[in-house]
């Protein structure tokens, strides 16, 4: 067996391992969603109003979000619009989603990724990706770690039933960018660099696709 298929036979290992690994993170997508069914004007649309558990307080929510804030409201409408969703439980996931699509973006090679960005993410990074490779330009990327993560705003269209949450990271990773000549043009292997961004995922909830897409990056 030559060192070509070798190595392809392991970069289809990476990629399945991706696939299977976002799946359990954002969700699958599965069949044919119908869009949603235009608004009626003339019956009001319900007021993100938050359910009282029996104790009062909703510990999945204010863990994460001040009691009563616009957040938390928007998080409550989308328990009461799909009561199996948990805040936890999509933080846990969103960990290890900034891991996996950051690093596709840094390598160059999102295809494995490619279903869990919304149209303007996937066009935005394959822009800046195509850009480099016109420019004989390749990055190497180490991810260090995820040093903070927390929640930052939460919206709820009662219309759409379309969720959007925002969440700030801090990761840590050491990344280089090389010239056609294989020279260093631009960070280092060995400095630390904190990387500080907000990332939007969205999703329609009470649906059968479970799949939250990554919609926003910034700053």
């Amino acid at each position: 067996m030559n060192s070509s298929l070798i190595q392809l036979l392991v970069l289809a290992g990476i990629a399945v391992f991706l696939i299977l690994k976002l799946r359990a993170v954002l969700g699958t997508r599965e069949g044919f969603e119908k869009p949603p069914l235009p608004a009626d004007p003339t019956h009001p649309q319900p007021k993100l109003v938050s359910p009282v558990p029996e104790d009062g307080v909703d510990l999945d929510i204010i863990d994460h979000a001040p009691a009563g804030s616009p957040t938390a409201l928007a998080l409550a409408a989308m328990k009461q619009a799909e009561p199996g969703f948990s805040v936890g439980e999509f933080l846990h996931g969103a960990r290890g989603a900034y891991e996996m699509i950051l690093m596709a973006f840094e390598r160059g090679d999102i295809d494995a990724v490619r279903p869990f960005l919304g149209d303007e993410v996937e066009a935005s990074f394959t822009q800046a990706i195509n850009a480099r490779e016109s420019a004989g330009q390749t990055v190497e990327a180490n991810f260090l770690g995820l040093r903070e993560m927390h929640l930052a705003d939460a919206e709820f269209d009662a219309t759409t039933r379309t969720a959007e949450i925002t969440l700030r990271y801090t990761g840590e990773l050491t990344s280089l960018v090389r010239n056609k000549a294989g020279e260093i043009i631009e960070g280092s292997a060995t400095e630390v660099k904190r990387q500080r961004e907000s990332w939007t995922f969205a999703r329609r909830m009470g649906v059968q696709d479970p799949n939250w897409q990554l919609v926003g990056t910034s700053d």
